[in-house]
């Protein structure tokens, strides 16, 4: 069995979610022996290997563009695949449903995992909208299996394009802390501070859950990790906020003092809005965090309708009562602390999620 896997930044570039996908998917179909190829962005790679741990790699050239960038690499590596005799092809990022109809037409079986509701999102407003919003619908129209990483967002598609998806969440690895020390980089004690994590962009809510933290009487540090990679306004409006206890650590490379900083937080605040099964709140989770988030279906779906967590609405005040509340008592966040590992090892380990693709792979490799 040889598949192929484009979309992502590559292999083993870990940015972000569809990189960390590849990276923990691919040496485990690599395992159940299946070839895989990983279509890489040139650019990003000073050494070109072309194996690295079984996996095979294709060093693709692309535009340098915030918008253009992966459209014109997964184009080129579209075009470079279907001269390579795929068993499969495996795409990330609903963008590239548009490349559907080549695969289409050179009849190779094509999945394509499409993440979010992306033409929702505030910074594709305008025509990146409507392109995410086209693109996801020629995927329902041309590509072989639509992947969506939960329940609810196969309900965004069956509603919205008429098309049913394969469910297949998000994973994360179950950690536990081992360098407590660490936090006190950023002059922080254990339980003394709340968390947010992720990209200072509208959709996660980091200014909203900033406002609330401090309408709060809160005594405690809120620690914001994340920035966003270009000059923006609101990110740049964030920043000047002004507080004492406010501590922004921008991006965080060092794996471990991030980890660091989950597993000692008294409550992790997560804010995205769309998407389905959300890393970020997939490693609070896995780090031992009591979380608090958005109300949202997708929140709700992890979550498991309040077992797993707690949450609050955008309504104002809502957050900053509730901070006052659980400070007054935190036998809730003790009991969700205790317990929010189980919630991965349930449902979210990385060897089921490759599991899972690895029977999708053979049932739709298979000749007709």
């Amino acid at each position: 069995m040889k598949i192929a896997i484009i979309g992502s930044r590559g292999y083993p570039y870990v940015y972000s979610g569809y990189e960390t996908f590849v990276n923990e998917v691919a040496p485990k179909l690599h395992a159940m022996r299946i070839e895989v190829h990983v279509y890489c962005h040139k650019p990003l790679f000073k050494i070109k290997p072309k194996q690295f741990n079984g996996i095979y790699l294709h060093y693709i050239p692309c535009i340098k563009s915030k918008s253009l960038g992966q459209l014109s690499n997964s184009f080129l590596s579209t075009v470079h695949a279907i001269s390579c005799k795929y068993d499969a092809l495996l795409y990330v990022n609903s963008a590239n449903g548009i490349f559907g109809f080549l695969t289409k037409l050179f009849r190779i079986k094509t999945a394509i995992n499409v993440d979010g509701i992306e033409w929702l999102r505030p910074k594709w407003k305008g025509l990146g909208a409507k392109v995410f919003y086209f693109s996801s619908r020629m995927a329902t129209k041309w590509m072989d299996v639509i992947i969506t990483d939960a329940e609810e967002m196969r309900k965004v598609y069956l509603e919205e394009f008429k098309t049913d998806s394969k469910v297949i969440a998000y994973g994360a690895n179950v950690r536990y802390s081992t360098q407590p020390e660490l936090i006190k980089k950023w002059d922080l004690n254990v339980n003394d501070y709340y968390l947010i994590v992720g990209r200072l962009i509208p959709d996660n809510n980091a200014l909203l859950i900033i406002k609330e933290f401090i309408q709060s009487v809160s005594k405690k540090k809120l620690v914001i990790v994340g920035d966003v990679p270009y000059e923006d306004e609101y990110a740049r409006n964030i920043k000047l906020i002004q507080d004492e206890r406010l501590i922004f650590t921008g991006y965080i490379t060092k794996s471990d003092e991030l980890a660091e900083l989950y597993h000692h937080c008294f409550a992790y605040f997560h804010g995205h809005e769309f998407g389905g099964t959300n890393p970020t709140l997939l490693k609070a989770l896995a780090y031992g965090c009591a979380v608090i988030a958005l109300d949202t279906v997708f929140s709700r779906e992890v979550l498991k309708n309040g077992e797993y967590g707690l949450f609050f609405t955008k309504k104002d005040r809502c957050l900053s009562s509730q901070i006052q509340e659980i400070e007054e008592n935190d036998s809730s966040l003790i009991a969700l602390r205790e317990k929010s590992r189980n919630r991965i090892v349930e449902n979210y380990t990385w060897d089921k999620i490759a599991g899972q693709y690895f029977e999708l792979i053979n049932r739709i490799a298979k000749p007709n």
